[in-house]
C-alpha cells in the first residue's frame, strides 16, 4: 500500500507517515518505484503512533516510545514509564478539572440560593 493509500484507508495524516518513514521504524516497508509499500506490520505501528499522538504524546515522545517498542523487551521499562508518566500527567489535569468543577458549582450554588435577597 502506497502512502497515499494508508493515509486516506486508515485517516493517517501524509505528515505523521513521512515522520514514521523518517525515524528509520519502517524496517519491514520497501521503496518500489519511488513509493514506500506498508505492511500489516507497519500499519499496526502506525496505529500505535496515531494513539500517542491522541494520548498527547509529543512526536519526539513518540519518535522514542517507538523506538524502544523495536527493541523488544529491552525497551519495555522504559516504555511503561513513558505511559505512567502520561497517565499521571492525565490525572493531573483531570483533578484541577474536578476541581474547576466544584468552584463552579459552588458559584452556581450560590447564586440560585441568594437569589433575589437584597443586603441591607
Amino acid at each position: 500500500m502506497t502512502i497515499y493509500e494508508a493515509s486516506e484507508r486508515y485517516c493517517i495524516p501524509i505528515q505523521i507517515l513521512r515522520e514514521y518513514e523518517s525515524w528509520g521504524l519502517c524496517g519491514e516497508v520497501k521503496k518500489v518505484m519511488g513509493s514506500w509499500r506498508y505492511d500489516d506490520s507497519d500499519l499496526e505501528r502506525l496505529g500505535t503512533i496515531m494513539t500517542l499522538h491522541d494520548i498527547g504524546f509529543t512526536n519526539t515522545e513518540v519518535e522514542r516510545y517507538m523506538k524502544l517498542l523495536l527493541q523488544g523487551e529491552s525497551g519495555e521499562n522504559e516504555r511503561l514509564k513513558m505511559l505512567e508518566s502520561k497517565r499521571n500527567g492525565t490525572l493531573d489535569e483531570i483533578h484541577f478539572k474536578e476541581r474547576q468543577l466544584d468552584r463552579l458549582d459552588y458559584l452556581r450554588y450560590e447564586m440560585k440560593h441568594s437569589g433575589g435577597k437584597k443586603k441591607k
